[in-house]
């Protein structure tokens, strides 16, 4: 019979951790998409348009950046086997006297 053995090997970056980089990101897609919209009320003619699309697609492309699957990380943890297990010694019956 064998044990299924975990690792923390496989266990996935801290939320703390993996936060801060994905704020990063969806604030700076947001930062741009400010940009587009306000260049599209400036910009004449067919880059207006080209704004525009890029306002109306970056908040999509934003958060699916933001929310994709947080990464595992790279570098091998330490292994984990199964405890051994002791099979304890027989118990010895003493008659009553």
């Amino acid at each position: 019979m064998t044990e299924q053995v975990h690792s923390i090997t496989g266990a996935a970056q801290g939320i703390t951790d993996d936060q801060a980089p994905r704020t990063r990101r969806y604030l700076i897609s947001m930062g741009i998409r400010t940009a587009c919209v306000i260049a599209a009320i400036i910009v004449p003619g067919w880059p207006r348009w080209v704004l525009i699309a890029g306002a109306v697609i970056l908040p999509y492309v934003a958060v699916v950046a933001a929310n994709a699957g947080r990464s595992r990380s790279s570098q091998p943890g330490p292994t984990v086997s199964p405890p051994q297990r002791l099979q304890l010694p027989a118990a010895r019956v003493t008659p009553p006297q």
